[in-house]
């Protein structure tokens, strides 16, 4: 009797186990089901071979753009984890271009296991700069960098990073953290103009890429060392005159080269130790003062120097007489133009001719030497 009753209590607990179990192995079933179904759903219809043995390039190019397409779609359809940055900073670097022809890439894609290096664009990278302005101090980077970020294919960090003169041990992941994102195609850019006068920088750059494109605005280095020594003056209004500043000794006429605002302008002495690492083609030096009378000029020789199609045109750009800087237009759903800020165009101090002159002839050795190497004379001796 009492065996029974054991039985009849057990057999219950035995079919509810057997319930769960198959339960479980439906949902599993369902879930492998949904799985495949999902995935022949993101892939397209099978990529031809050609004769050689090698994917049709048309075929392959369209798999790539249809599966980003899907791809994205889904990712933007979900929420929670799949919107989480950290999520997107692994998908993209699983998902870069890759060559179905390459060695073992035919298995891996029959295995439904597309290589490690499939392209993903859809939410961009942070990359490490391709093109840098390097230089120089109140010849106006800022104006450079405010124009050619109108341009879709020029992404740029606003702040100067000031990574190859005084961040350097921070390292490079440190500093490609600081980039903004972009897609395939567009070029990452920063302006540090401190660069171009500190010795480490071109070694340090180079070592990061020796094909980095470099852009140096110049000036007139007599009118550059008076708007260096402005902008000093509207932060420290107690600092020395600008003539007692400009000479070691006033009699004699000395200049005083160890200070920053003359010696930054001494630019054929900067650029010798640039050239011992990258070649003159690599170097594009921009007229600071053709900046300002001709910009649509100017940026038409950058954006033929970065490879890119010339889109910043005449028809972005209006001069403002009040600050006596070009602007650019009114973008279109925006109230008001965009100028540069109120620190751009201060009015110099009146600074003594005899003292002006005496820099001229102090800088023109420099200059000329600086013309032949650039290939351009600028005209500030005329």
């Amino acid at each position: 009797m009492a065996q029974s009753t054991v039985f009849s209590d057990a057999l219950p607990t035995k079919v509810y186990r057997k319930i769960v179990v198959m339960l479980c192995v439906l949902l599993m079933s369902l879930y492998l089901l949904y799985y495949l179904s999902d995935l022949c759903h993101t892939m397209p219809s099978p990529l031809r071979v050609s004769a050689q043995g090698k994917y049709l390039a048309a075929d392959l190019a369209g798999w790539q753009a249809l599966r980003r397409k899907r791809l994205l779609h889904k990712l933007q359809a979900q929420g929670g984890y799949w919107k989480g940055e950290r999520y997107f900073r692994d998908l993209r670097l699983q998902f870069q271009p890759f060559n179905l022809n390459q060695r073992g890439g035919t298995a891996r894609f029959l295995a439904g296991n597309p290589p490690s290096t499939l392209s993903f664009s859809g939410d961009g990278a942070r990359k490490l700069p391709q093109a840098i302005i390097i230089g120089v101090k109140k010849g106006g980077t800022r104006a450079l960098l405010e124009f050619v970020r109108v341009h879709p294919d020029v992404r740029a960090v606003g702040a100067e990073p000031h990574f190859f003169d005084r961040h350097y041990d921070e390292g490079l992941r440190w500093y490609r953290g600081l980039m903004p994102k972009t897609l395939d195609g567009q070029i990452t850019m920063e302006k540090t103009p401190s660069y171009f006068v500190t010795k480490e920088a071109a070694a340090r750059i180079y070592a990061m890429s020796k094909d980095a494109k470099l852009i140096v605005v110049v000036r007139d280095p007599v009118t550059r060392a008076i708007s260096d020594y402005t902008q000093t003056l509207s932060k420290k209004p107690d600092i020395p005159s600008f003539e007692s500043l400009t000479f070691k000794n006033r009699t004699t006429g000395l200049i005083d080269t160890s200070w920053s605002a003359i010696q930054i302008g001494i630019y054929a002495k900067h650029l010798e130790n640039w050239l011992q690492y990258f070649p003159m083609d690599q170097i594009l030096f921009v007229s600071g003062e053709r900046l300002i009378s001709d910009p649509a000029g100017e940026l038409g020789k950058v954006q033929d120097f970065l490879g890119l199609k010339r889109i910043i045109t005449d028809k972005h750009f209006y001069f403002n007489k009040t600050k006596g800087f070009p602007c650019l237009k009114k973008p279109e759903g925006s109230s008001k133009p965009h100028c540069l800020g109120k620190t751009k165009g201060r009015t110099h101090p009146n600074i003594d001719p005899e003292v002006v002159q005496r820099l001229r002839d102090f800088y023109r050795p420099f200059n000329m030497k600086f013309y032949q190497m650039t290939g351009q004379n600028f005209g500030w001796d005329n």
